[in-house]
């Protein structure tokens, strides 16, 4: 669409909900300001099939860390209310990333790897129960 518009589709075939998935940056990130994004995609994770999410996020890369962080003001239809996730990303050599996150209730652990436009994401949810996504981008 645009180089500051990504679109797509979300789909969960344990939930069997397919949903839209939508960000928009509105500033790119520079060495005084954090990138700022709009965007919507399906609620947290076991929430209820057709229920989204729609956020405010600021992330910043720090150099020294080879890490970055995030933190929303995200609106859940499942809440019918506000939440604050945050989480931060480490990058590791090889395409590796591990990336300890809040999502506004509970805290999850993924283990991601990504090449080009493909990423495979090791999820352990609540720290209880393990999953997969895979990501493709065109």
């Amino acid at each position: 669409m645009l180089p500051t518009l990504q679109l797509g589709v979300e789909w969960n075939p344990v939930a069997d909900e397919v949903g839209p998935l939508a960000n928009w940056f509105l500033f790119t990130e520079t060495d005084a300001r954090p990138a700022l994004f709009l965007g919507t995609s399906s609620d947290r994770i076991g929430s209820p099939a057709g229920t989204q999410s729609y956020y405010f996020t600021a992330s910043k890369w720090f150099e020294p860390l080879n890490a970055s962080a995030y933190a929303s003001l995200a609106y859940s239809e499942w809440d019918d209310g506000f939440n604050m996730p945050f989480g931060a990303t480490l990058s590791l050599p090889h395409g590796f990333a591990l990336q300890p996150m809040y999502d506004g209730h509970r805290t999850h652990l993924l283990a991601l790897w990504g090449h080009d436009r493909v990423s495979v994401t090791a999820i352990w949810a609540w720290l209880e129960r393990g999953g997969v996504a895979v990501s493709v981008g065109f």
